[in-house]
């Protein structure tokens, strides 16, 4: 992965406490589990930042090569990739999302 590229993704990781990649929008997310995503760190009341992979192929590739992770989207809390979609869903659901954000 070049330079510039990879610092962009930490640089939009390191942007807010509660990071997303995902494909969409928090308003109008593209994809179920993007959405997924989004509802319950809604519902949790995380406030989070986010970035629309569909508007750059250079970071929805690159994010994929950044955590070796295949699919988006991608959460990351503190710095720390967590996961995707079912990862959240568990962790929101045991309460380790909620203490591991506050």
């Amino acid at each position: 992965m070049e330079q510039e590229l990879k610092d962009k993704i930490e640089s939009l990781i390191k942007s807010e406490n509660v990071f997303l990649f995902m494909k969409g929008t928090p308003e109008m997310p593209q994809c179920g589990f993007s959405a997924g995503v989004v509802t319950t760190l809604k519902q949790l009341g995380i406030p989070f930042g986010s970035f629309n992979v569909l508007s750059d192929m250079k970071i929805r590739e690159g994010i994929k090569e950044y955590t070796n992770w295949p699919t988006i989207p991608q959460l990351y809390i503190k710095g720390e990739f967590v996961g995707g979609h079912d990862i959240t869903i568990q962790m929101a659901q045991s309460g380790e999302l909620t203490k591991k954000a506050g």
